[in-house]
């Protein structure tokens, strides 16, 4: 069990897939309505999917190793 501060997104692997969303939806249209958010959303976490490599990345921050 690893205990992480009350406020550490540095340590949070869940923040790192929230960052590369974010830098991906802020480079298209803007997204101001729920429908229009998952029609953005969905491409990119099939990508995710599709690209583990990508996602084992938010992992090689030696703070975070601690989840992989």
């Amino acid at each position: 069990v690893f205990y992480l501060p009350s406020y550490s997104p540095e340590l949070n692997p869940d923040e790192r897939l929230n960052a590369d969303l974010k830098h991906a939806l802020g480079s298209r249209i803007q997204v101001r309505t729920k429908d229009k958010l998952k029609q953005a959303t969905k491409p990119h976490m099939e990508m995710l999917e599709n690209t583990p490599e990508r996602v084992c990345s938010y992992f090689e921050d030696p703070r975070i190793k601690y989840a992989a």
